[in-house]
């Protein structure tokens, strides 16, 4: 049924010239003149004890910061910059003792009223407790009819803010426990309010993502270990995980000295280290044994000892960088562009995120194309050491993905027509999707947070934990409380308390009547600024998350253009393709919704909520699409990479595009699918974590690896360049005028 072997074996070229022929000093033996990766290779592995010393040198010194980061890094920074609500905040903070939405409340709840000495006591010791904190201004009392409940069995303390938001969070992170520890019997005591949410979130999902990367390491393992077929090789991946995670660590707590950086930052980073040091490993390392295997002139290598065994390795290392290398940067350079767009978000936390990530894969990158090839090139050989039993026969080529080349290349539309249906049925639910920011919910029953504002809630009724704090001119601030009070959706205001600073401004807290997390809040508060005067500012912790998520819900289809658009490019200027990068482009799209499809489905609809144990919200978290997008888009391009590359090779050799897209299936499609492997196993991994937000990145990034690698990737992709033939790698001559000409096939 397969067409005969030589009509899809590439094209050799001619044997090279001696590396002593005129113009071709330094070059390895029996090998065309390297390209600059090819050069860079060929240097690292001819340097392997300068490279080995450098990246020491760079571990050991940013490695010897890294166990600071949990401690050095923001828990704040979730806002909307510039948005009314943070301007609120800030105000609040200077003007009113610090009675801001990064203040701290201390919620005292007894089983007797809280007028009895001993809950006095109690009340008086977590005074105290929060006063002796510099970063605590001032510590209100509780106050009869406003923060006393009715009932008398419950008392708010609040603790001002006089710090910034992050290092509120970090107070919060030392007050908790203390005072939780001043409870006796009858007598509960628990900190709250959006500083200790952000503390307890940001400690949940930290504990949540270390126990899931402990978890996915044996996996991994196992995965490389199949894939590779040899330990040695298996080994090589965690090599520049472990590098590249030492030094963006120790990096990132250097950074935190200039500027916040959220701690989610190395959350991420770890997994991006993780999945792309073996995509990038897997990818070089298995063209690397291609290479040893067979010289530039189809005999098989066999020299393995003294000199003529170097010379083997160089040549491979040479002609690996020259053509996997390539590829791995170029993958590299989408992945930057990708999270690139998500600076475009005014909000600290987004933009130290993405730039953390960015960070770990400049590291991986760059350990990638200096250490890897280095420690290749001294390997040689060896690099199948401890191989496993079928492995030693292993050809370059997986004669499993030529076969499903071929069957692809006779049945296109049969092939096609199917993944299409499927991706395009589960992206259908992503219409419906709703996103807002997280509600309690997402915190552990017993997290200290939770647990003040369910007691809140119980004595004060449901809208307590969301106050609006309304500023506003105190010539006006008798009519705007009697606006406030009269507008639906509130069900009371306090009488409004001029800054004791003179500044001229007044604070009304207006208390919703419905749960912070409830959309009919963001009616209430956009029908309040649309009403107050214009020089009325309505914010507060709940209303700053509304912020952001309109700010995200506007932001988001800028991100995804200018992602989709920067991809386009570099995808065009790689390839010299337009049809192809374009349709490599689109195809991302469909992995992307099909795996919000399914999110819908699992988190908003609840499908599936039992056995992945979570209470659904009704909505994504809100930064989803906008986060997540960039990801996956960037995990999609990086297998698109990796599979063109490999088809432009083949197509460059031949000029045959059967041989183009059978050979990169054969060569790369064993390879996509051991990494897709790795990834889904690393990011489904997260689905078994406690904690909401790790379970939806977990789902949407696994789910989307794994449709974008088993039907876009192997399926749809190759079925485009079927189809397109002779188009697909076809040049316009204006491009080619101003294109650079990179070509993938070493010459």
């Amino acid at each position: 049924m397969n067409r005969p072997a030589e009509a899809v074996r590439p094209a050799q070229p001619p044997a090279a010239p001696p590396t002593d022929a005129p113009g071709h000093g330094g070059a390895p033996t029996g090998a065309a003149r390297p390209g600059p990766l090819g050069r860079l290779g060929v240097w690292s592995t001819r340097h392997f004890k300068a490279v080995l010393v450098g990246w020491l040198i760079v571990v050991i010194g940013l490695g010897a910061f890294a166990p600071k980061v949990t401690t050095a890094l923001s828990g704040a920074g979730w806002q909307a910059d510039g948005s009314q609500s943070v301007q609120v905040r800030e105000l609040a903070e200077r003007h009113f003792a610090g009675n801001a939405s990064s203040a701290i409340q201390i919620v005292v709840a007894a089983d007797h009223p809280v007028t009895d000495p001993a809950v006095q006591q109690v009340i008086t010791q977590a005074g105290d407790l929060a006063a002796a904190d510099p970063r605590i201004s001032t510590v209100i009392a509780p106050q009869p009819g406003a923060t006393i409940s009715p009932d008398s069995r419950t008392a708010v303390l609040l603790a001002g803010a006089k710090a910034s938001p992050d290092d509120m969070v970090r107070a919060a992170d030392d007050l908790k426990e203390p005072l939780a520890a001043l409870a006796t019997d009858g007598v509960s005591v628990h900190a709250t309010g959006a500083s200790v949410l952000w503390s307890d979130f940001n400690k949940a999902n930290h504990d949540a993502m270390m126990k899931s990367e402990f978890m996915s390491w044996p996996v991994t393992l196992a995965i490389l270990v199949l894939a590779f077929g040899s330990l040695v090789a298996a080994g090589l991946p965690l090599l520049l995980t472990m590098a590249g995670l030492a030094a963006s660590a120790g990096s990132l707590v250097l950074i935190s000295h200039l500027f916040p950086v959220s701690v989610w930052a190395m959350n991420f980073a770890m997994m991006f280290a993780l999945a792309l040091g073996i995509d990038y490993a897997l990818f070089l390392v298995v063209r690397y044994r291609a290479a040893r295997r067979t010289d530039r002139t189809g005999r098989t290598d066999r020299a393995e000892h003294g000199d003529r065994a170097d010379r083997g390795a160089v040549r491979a290392v040479a002609e690996t960088m020259d053509t996997a290398g390539k590829a791995v940067l170029l993958s590299g350079a989408t992945v930057l562009v990708s999270l690139s767009a998500v600076m475009l978000v005014p909000s600290p936390a987004f933009r130290s995120m993405a730039g953390g990530i960015m960070l770990a894969v400049l590291f991986v990158l760059a350990a990638t194309l200096t250490l890897l090839p280095a420690v290749l090139g001294k390997l040689g050989h060896r690099i199948d050491a401890l191989a496993l039993p079928w492995a030693k026969s292993a050809a370059p080529a997986s004669p499993r993905f030529a076969a499903w080349g071929e069957r692809l290349w006779k049945h296109p539309l049969r092939y096609g027509a199917l993944a299409l249906a499927a991706l395009i049925a589960l992206a259908a639910p992503v219409i419906g999707l709703r996103t807002a920011m997280p509600s309690i919910a997402v915190l552990p029953e017993d997290a200290s947070a939770r647990a003040g504002y369910t007691a809140v809630q119980q004595a004060f009724g449901p809208g307590a934990p969301g106050t609006l704090q309304i500023l506003t001119p105190t010539d006006r601030a008798a009519d705007v409380a009697a606006q406030v009070t009269a507008t639906p959706g509130i069900a009371a205001a306090m009488p409004a308390q001029p800054a004791a600073d003179g500044s001229g401004w007044s604070m009304i807290q207006a208390v919703p009547i419905v749960d912070p997390s409830s959309p009919d809040l963001s009616h209430t508060v956009h029908t309040l600024r649309a009403e107050l005067p214009d020089d009325a500012m309505v914010g507060g912790a709940a209303v700053e998350n509304l912020d952001l998520q309109h700010l995200l819900t506007e932001k988001t289809p800028l991100v995804i253009g200018v992602v989709m658009a920067l991809g386009f490019l570099l995808l065009l200027a790689a390839l010299r393709a337009p049809l192809i990068a374009a349709l490599g482009t689109a195809a991302s799209l469909l992995s992307t919704g099909a795996a919000f499809g399914v999110a819908r489905l699992v988190f908003q609809d609840g499908h599936g909520a039992g056995l992945l144990g979570f209470t659904p919200q009704g909505f994504l978290d809100g930064w989803a699409p906008v986060f997540f997008f960039a990801m996956i888009f960037a995990i999609a391009m990086d297998y698109t990479v990796f599979l063109l590359a490999s088809a432009k090779e083949h197509y460059e050799r031949t000029g045959d595009p059967r041989a183009a897209m059978t050979g990169a299936l054969a060569h790369s499609g064993r390879v996509v699918f051991a990494a897709a492997g790795v990834m889904v196993a690393v990011f489904f991994t997260f689905a078994l974590s406690g904690p909401l937000p790790p379970k939806e990145m977990g789902i949407v990034l696994g789910t989307a690896v794994l449709l974008d690698a088993a039907l876009v990737r192997l399926v749809l992709l190759p079925v485009l360049l079927r189809l397109t033939g002779h188009a697909a790698w076809h040049t316009p001559r204006r491009l080619d005028r101003v294109l650079p000409r990179i070509t993938f096939s070493h010459d």
